[in-house]
């Protein structure tokens, strides 16, 4: 099925999910541009990270479309995934590497699991990917013997292996020093600038959110509340917005699970 040729790159349209009877998105309406760097924020368990897994098939939507590049993808079968997760790639929130592989045959991996290259070439290509994360020096140690932070930066340089047009960002900066955080941000910022990947950053970092977005979804009561760059999040007057903005524990999200 297509979408009609004026569609956004990414879309979400009604989208519906719920647990055990309880519903996390209750009809997210979501379009995000190509190119871009899009933020969703909101209180834990709003369903921002439960979005993101929709777009590679880890969960399944209730009810609802999902659109990407003009083809519906939430009906595609699991056997037929393979060729969307080359282009869409997801960064997980723990980094996920193979303790008893360097850094440099934790990113060829998937290059010999995915595309079938010979060890040699795989292990050129991921040199490659790791300068471009700031690691080559790092090429040949393992995973145990490097920070939260270059870790988190090895796991960026795997992912981009497979060349994707999109990345997900699961909590990039969750647990890492504000130093290292501010070089995550710096990476995902460049990804799009340079080599004109589309990223999706699920975040609580206002450092991030306010630092690097182009555009901000904030999820409330499990449907997109407001889309705005960050400039205007900031002056927004919604007090929902701004209760989330400057942390108070009183206001509209109050309601038990929200």
């Amino acid at each position: 099925m297509k979408a009609p040729p004026e569609s956004a790159y990414i879309e979400f349209k009604d989208v519906q999910k719920a647990f055990g009877g309880k519903p996390v998105l209750r009809g997210m309406n979501l379009a995000v541009n190509k190119g871009e760097v899009m933020f969703i924020i909101g209180t834990s368990g709003v369903g921002k990270s439960v979005t993101i897994k929709h777009l590679i098939g880890l969960l399944r939507i209730d009810a609802g479309e999902i659109w990407f590049d003009g083809t519906r993808i939430d009906q595609i079968p699991e056997r037929n995934l393979a060729p969307l997760r080359k282009r869409i790639g997801m960064v997980f929130q723990s980094s996920t590497l193979f303790d008893s592989m360097t850094l440099a045959e934790n990113v060829a991996l998937p290059l010999r699991k995915h595309q079938a290259m010979r060890h040699s070439v795989a292990l050129e290509e991921a040199n490659r990917r790791l300068a471009q994360v700031y690691m080559a020096e790092y090429a040949d140690r393992y995973p145990a013997e490097l920070s939260d932070g270059m870790r988190k930066r090895a796991a960026i340089a795997r992912t981009l292996a497979l060349g994707p047009e999109v990345v997900l960002f699961d909590e990039p900066t969750t647990g890492l020093d504000p130093v290292s955080a501010r070089r995550v941000d710096r990476l995902i910022r460049e990804l799009a600038t340079t080599l004109g990947v589309t990223a999706i950053v699920v975040s609580h970092d206002p450092p991030s959110i306010f630092g690097i977005a182009d555009r901000v979804a904030f999820l409330y009561q499990g449907k997109v509340h407001v889309v705005a760059t960050p400039a205007e999040l900031r002056a927004s007057p919604d007090p929902v917005v701004q209760q989330f903005i400057n942390g108070n524990s009183t206001g509209p999200m109050e309601t038990p699970g929200f």
